[in-house]
Protein backbone atom coordinates (compact mmCIF):
# COMPACT_ATOMS: atom_id res chain seq x y z
CA UNK A 1 0.00 0.00 0.00
CA UNK A 2 2.86 2.69 0.97
CA UNK A 3 4.00 2.55 -2.79
CA UNK A 4 0.76 2.49 -4.44
CA UNK A 5 0.03 5.79 -2.11
CA UNK A 6 3.50 6.66 -3.55
CA UNK A 7 3.18 6.33 -7.26
CA UNK A 8 -0.18 7.78 -7.10
CA UNK A 9 1.30 11.99 -5.48
CA UNK A 10 3.88 10.99 -8.36
CA UNK A 11 1.57 11.28 -10.67
CA UNK A 12 -0.05 13.91 -9.45
CA UNK A 13 2.96 16.25 -8.66
CA UNK A 14 4.02 15.49 -12.50
CA UNK A 15 0.21 16.32 -14.00
CA UNK A 16 0.19 19.14 -11.01
CA UNK A 17 3.83 20.79 -12.60
CA UNK A 18 2.63 20.08 -16.31
CA UNK A 19 -0.37 22.11 -15.44
CA UNK A 20 1.68 24.84 -13.76
CA UNK A 21 3.83 24.40 -17.30
CA UNK A 22 1.03 24.82 -19.76
CA UNK A 23 -1.01 27.16 -17.76
CA UNK A 24 1.07 29.23 -15.74
CA UNK A 25 4.19 29.42 -17.91
CA UNK A 26 6.11 28.65 -15.11
CA UNK A 27 9.07 26.19 -16.15
CA UNK A 28 10.39 26.55 -12.55
CA UNK A 29 6.86 24.68 -11.37
CA UNK A 30 8.10 21.96 -14.11
CA UNK A 31 11.41 21.06 -13.58
CA UNK A 32 10.93 21.32 -9.44
CA UNK A 33 7.80 18.62 -10.02
CA UNK A 34 10.09 16.78 -12.43
CA UNK A 35 12.76 16.70 -9.66
CA UNK A 36 10.64 15.30 -6.94
CA UNK A 37 8.79 13.15 -9.05
CA UNK A 38 12.68 11.88 -9.79
CA UNK A 39 13.57 11.54 -6.50
CA UNK A 40 10.08 9.61 -5.08
CA UNK A 41 10.49 7.57 -8.20
CA UNK A 42 13.97 5.94 -7.38
CA UNK A 43 12.96 5.75 -3.83
CA UNK A 44 9.51 3.86 -4.83
CA UNK A 45 11.45 1.59 -7.40
CA UNK A 46 13.52 0.79 -4.29
CA UNK A 47 16.87 1.79 -6.31
CA UNK A 48 17.23 4.53 -3.09
CA UNK A 49 17.66 1.71 -0.46
CA UNK A 50 17.03 3.78 3.00
CA UNK A 51 13.00 4.45 3.40
CA UNK A 52 13.53 7.79 5.69
CA UNK A 53 14.61 9.39 2.20
CA UNK A 54 11.27 9.94 0.45
CA UNK A 55 10.13 11.35 3.67
CA UNK A 56 12.61 13.69 3.30
CA UNK A 57 11.33 14.62 0.03
CA UNK A 58 7.79 14.64 1.50
CA UNK A 59 8.81 17.26 4.23
CA UNK A 60 10.56 19.33 1.63
CA UNK A 61 7.58 19.29 0.01
CA UNK A 62 5.47 19.94 2.77
CA UNK A 63 7.76 23.36 3.57
CA UNK A 64 7.56 24.00 -0.16
CA UNK A 65 3.70 23.73 -0.76
CA UNK A 66 3.25 25.69 2.65
CA UNK A 67 5.33 28.91 2.19
CA UNK A 68 3.38 28.91 -1.74
CA UNK A 69 -0.04 28.99 0.30
CA UNK A 70 1.30 31.74 2.57
CA UNK A 71 2.14 33.86 -0.10
CA UNK A 72 -0.33 33.51 -2.46
CA UNK A 73 -3.20 33.05 -0.27
CA UNK A 74 -4.83 30.80 -2.48
CA UNK A 75 -6.12 27.58 -1.51
CA UNK A 76 -5.70 25.63 -5.20
CA UNK A 77 -3.17 24.61 -5.73
CA UNK A 78 -0.76 24.86 -2.80
CA UNK A 79 -3.22 24.14 -0.60
CA UNK A 80 -4.48 20.69 -1.83
CA UNK A 81 -0.92 19.66 -2.99
CA UNK A 82 0.02 20.45 0.80
CA UNK A 83 -2.86 18.27 2.26
CA UNK A 84 -2.53 15.54 -0.18
CA UNK A 85 1.22 15.29 0.62
CA UNK A 86 0.54 15.28 4.91
CA UNK A 87 -1.42 11.85 3.66
CA UNK A 88 0.90 10.88 2.09
CA UNK A 89 3.53 11.50 4.49
CA UNK A 90 0.84 10.18 7.31
CA UNK A 91 0.19 7.09 5.30
CA UNK A 92 3.66 5.94 4.56
CA UNK A 93 4.50 5.87 7.92
CA UNK A 94 1.23 4.69 9.63
CA UNK A 95 1.83 0.48 10.38
CA UNK A 96 -1.47 -1.67 9.57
Amino acid sequence: MHNTVLWIYIVLLLVGGLIGFFKGKSQVSLIMSAAFAAGLILCALGLVFKDYVADILLAALLVVFAMRLAKTKKFMPAGIMLIATLVVLALRNLRF
